[in-house]
């Protein structure tokens, strides 16, 4: 029955605040942390548990360095093992590795000694892999609250792969236990009382502190102890119930105020979009690259530009829960990050000898076109590239390496000044025309290829405009637009017809950035055609539909329903089937102007369903189909089941997968038929609010965010395939995520013959990176499906050595030719030197 208390803070880096603000109150609590140390009057503290705390404080405090590690280095000040608290749900699975990784970096160079516990109770729910990424550091523990079975305090939790960890449920959440010396015995007695409603005989742990507060000591007298959090954990150890095993994800409905908070899935989505694409920048371009040029200068920059989207990954900041000032800053680090990370990519192919810096004349007879693809596996698929021409010429066709005819879509022509700068070309501007052009590349796993178009003299062709239609057909497949703008697919070979792909349904939100929640008098509203054209060509075959969604413009004043008040958004809506591609890709564009309401695309299947599957960072969960929302609290404090869940790039029903990268939020509704609902936007202007029914207590400060309601360009992408077997899904998923990219090559090179880089049968790569001790590469691959596989690897310059995620390991040479094993969803990480 001993409580063990650990003094700590949780710094929410921004949220309610922008985070120059909290950092000013942040030094002032380190110095004051330092100073009850010293007097003794805290025994330890833990300081969050991530680096960045001690590193934003020092930063500006440099004169609190040597105290802090000398805290550090005597026991007395815990710090990490992230270096952000993340969002670890909305991130990809390399952003949690980086995480890690960079934790221990910034310790090294602060002096400080990292937690060993798997801190991570304050994020909204956790996913399935995060005891195999814990593992891969050493860590076998984990402190989890939100989302974790409220019925368990201590349980054995494992992942897909296998992988497992010690896991405490607690909240992180009680400073009010201890606040005050008078009422803190009878507090005292009253957590234990509550504490043994799930384990009767302990110990329980009390998390001293909360959210940006100074800690306060232990009153004297009272029956508890003080510690750490790894003295709890090794308590612990040797006490687990042996039937309280949780695999998978944490996702439980809560227990009282332990809200899981599943809008924030949704919530300014643009911060969701452009955090993917900042990680697949980096993880699908530059790190690749530069590791194959072998530019070991490149280190730093590349370290800069993950510290930047790190900082966006904290749950009050990509979740988009927090005051609009934090969310100017996110889209300010993930457009810095993407400077970064082009920079990096031009540099590498120079390097490479693709220079792709279009200075001097502009072409008048050949421009040269690099294909590049950043996958393991030979790919063929769309590319659009702007090729630059002299005034009063026109690209008039194009070629392959071996010079046979390729096809190609004039997509765009107009007239631009080119400017063109570096450290060794002066700066030039040359008036240009640029021809948009869109055609099928085919390029060697890992490499490149080049593709030749032809320039002449004249008028540039005026790009096609299609003809009025509303079906076509391509490869065996009819796609047919109907009236609420919605698609009808019928697949020729197997006789299917889906109908419905892509319907629009708009509703209303009276809720807040962290939970979505239907007024009381709701209308549901569906787009009306307005026009659609057909375009075909020799490459791609599509409809262009135009088509108003009529909406509310917001809610009215008592926001219990729609307001009478409308604004019609116009809609673009495309559907593109690409020859020889196997895939639907489905776009939607518009321009929000309205307040207070959420859109998804709907894809429902034509086969009866009770779970749909989603994958996760390295692995695929199968889920039930709900309802919609689930039932309303009636007692204060809880949240209903919104049925909606994190999605990592594609997700599947029987017989139909959507792939949706940068989209997170997918629902399976159970109905008849069964779909399943993307969310492309969540419109609200509140940070939090306490009159939610779907959400009976505030989340955080009620406090207004206009911003939050997206009133700016909305832009999605998603892909429809009708297989959904998991090894060939996610390859395609990764396809999309990091489509191949065209460059048109400067004027007077040649295009570069066909050179395949690393190839890999049988698994995926996750990532081939820089080693952190500058010894060689990284490469690491998993394995997507529920079987086992042997994988082979193929042209790897140097020998590869295992090691674990944390970059250490034994120095046994593989052969990569004789086939590596993986279990299901395994990672397996290799050095190469």
């Amino acid at each position: 029955m001993t409580i063990h208390v650990v003094h700590h803070t949780h710094w929410d880096r921004e949220w309610y605040r922008p985070m120059e603000s909290f950092r000013a109150r942040l030094t002032e609590l380190v110095e004051r942390v330092c100073d009850q140390l010293d007097r003794g009057e805290l025994t330890t503290f833990h300081l969050d548990g991530q680096t960045i705390t001690a590193a934003d404080a020092l930063a500006v405090r440099p004169d609190l360095a040597e105290r802090v590690r000398a805290h550090a280095a005597a026991g007395r000040l815990q710090v990490g093992p992230w270096h952000v608290l993340a969002d670890n749900q909305l991130v990809s699975g390399e952003n949690l590795i980086r995480n890690l990784l960079t934790a221990r970096r910034v310790a090294t160079d602060l002096g400080l000694e990292l937690a060993t516990i798997g801190y991570c109770p304050d994020a909204f729910g956790h996913p399935a892999d995060l005891p195999r990424v814990l593992r891969g550091f050493g860590l076998d523990t984990a402190l989890v609250w939100r989302g974790a079975p409220p019925r368990h305090a201590r349980f054995t939790w494992r992942s897909p792969d296998g992988s497992s960890v010690i896991a405490v449920n607690q909240g992180y959440y009680e400073p009010e236990v201890l606040w005050e010396a008078a009422s803190a015995p009878e507090r005292l007695d009253a957590f234990r009382a509550k504490q043994s409603g799930r384990d009767a005989d302990g110990p329980y742990l009390l998390l001293n502190g909360g959210d940006h507060l100074a800690p306060r000591p232990l009153p004297a007298g009272l029956a508890a102890t003080e510690g750490t959090l790894a003295g709890y954990f090794e308590r612990i150890r040797d006490r687990m119930p042996a039937d309280a095993v949780v695999s998978g994800e944490l996702r439980y409905p809560g227990d009282w105020l332990t809200f899981v908070l599943a809008g924030t899935l949704s919530t300014r989505l643009y911060l969701k979009q452009a955090n993917a694409a900042a990680e697949t920048l980096l993880e699908s371009w530059a790190e690749p690259l530069n590791v194959r040029a072998g530019r070991a200068s490149a280190v730093g920059l590349l370290r800069h530009a993950w510290d930047l989207v790190l900082q966006n990954a904290p749950h009050d900041s990509i979740c988009g829960c927090s005051v609009d000032e934090v969310h100017r800053e996110n889209e300010v680090r993930y457009a810095k990050a993407t400077q970064v990370g082009e920079h990096l990519i031009e540099r590498a192919l120079l390097d490479l000898g693709l220079d792709t810096r279009l200075a001097g004349d502009p072409v008048t007879d050949a421009a040269a076109v690099v294909v590049l693809n950043p996958h393991a596996a030979a790919t063929t698929g769309p590319v659009v590239v702007d090729v630059y021409t002299a005034p009063g010429h026109t690209v008039a066709g194009l070629a392959d390496a071996d010079g046979a005819v390729v096809p190609y879509e004039l997509r765009e022509v107009e007239p631009t000044p080119l400017f063109c700068a570096d450290l060794d070309i002066l700066p030039d501007t040359r008036e240009t025309v640029r021809h948009r052009i869109a055609f099928l590349g085919d390029a060697p796993a890992g490499g490149w290829t080049g593709y030749t178009a032809t320039v002449v003299e004249g008028e540039p062709a005026t790009p096609d405009d299609g003809a009025p239609g509303r079906s076509l057909t391509r490869d065996g497949w009819t796609l047919t637009v109907a009236d609420d703008a919605s698609f009808t697919l019928v697949d020729a070979a197997s006789g299917r017809t889906l109908p419905g792909l892509g319907r629009l349904v708009d509703v209303g939100d009276a809720g807040d950035t962290y939970t979505y929640d239907p007024p009381v008098s709701d209308e549901t509203v569906v787009p009306v055609l307005r026009d659609a054209r057909i375009h075909v060509s020799d490459v791609s075959s599509r409809i262009v539909v135009r088509a108003d969604l009529d909406v509310p413009i917001g809610l009215t004043a008592d926001r219990g329903a729609r307001s009478a008040e409308r604004v019609t958004l116009p809609l673009t809506v495309t559907a593109t089937l690409w020859a020889g591609v196997p895939e639907l890709d489905w776009s939607v564009e518009f321009d929000n102007v309205a307040e207070d309401h959420r859109i998804q695309a709907h894809f429902p299947t034509d086969a009866p369903a009770t779970t749909w599957r989603a994958d996760t960072h390295f692995s695929a969960l199968d889920r039930p189909l709900k309802a919609p929302l689930g039932p309303l609290p009636t007692e204060r404090g809880y949240e209903a089941d919104a049925g909606v869940a994190p999605v990592r790039s594609w997700s599947a029903l029987p017989g139909l997968a959507v792939l949706a990268p940068g989209l997170p939020e997918v629902q399976g509704i159970a109905g008849d038929p069964p779909a399943l609902a993307v969310t492309i936007l969540r419109a609200v202007g509140w940070l939090s609010r306490p009159d939610l029914r779907a959400r009976t207590a505030g989340a955080g400060p009620q406090m207004r965010t206009p911003e939050a309601q997206c009133r700016r360009k909305v832009r999605a992408s998603i892909g429809v395939r009708l297989d959904t077997d998991e090894a060939p899904l996610a390859a395609a998923a990764a396809r999309r995520r990091a489509p191949m990219r065209a460059y048109q090559l400067r004027p007077g090179l040649s295009a570069p013959a066909p050179v395949e880089g690393m190839r890999v049968d049988g698994a995926q790569v996750s990532a081939l990176k820089p080693a952190e001790d500058g010894d060689g590469a990284v490469l690491r691959l998993w394995n997507p499906a529920s079987a086992h596989v042997i994988a082979r690897v193929y042209g790897v310059d140097g020998s590869m050595t295992e090691c674990d995620l944390a970059e250490n390991g034994a120095a046994q040479v593989l052969d990569a030719n004789e086939g590596i094993a993986f279990g299901p969803y395994a990672t397996r990480t290799f050095r190469i030197r």
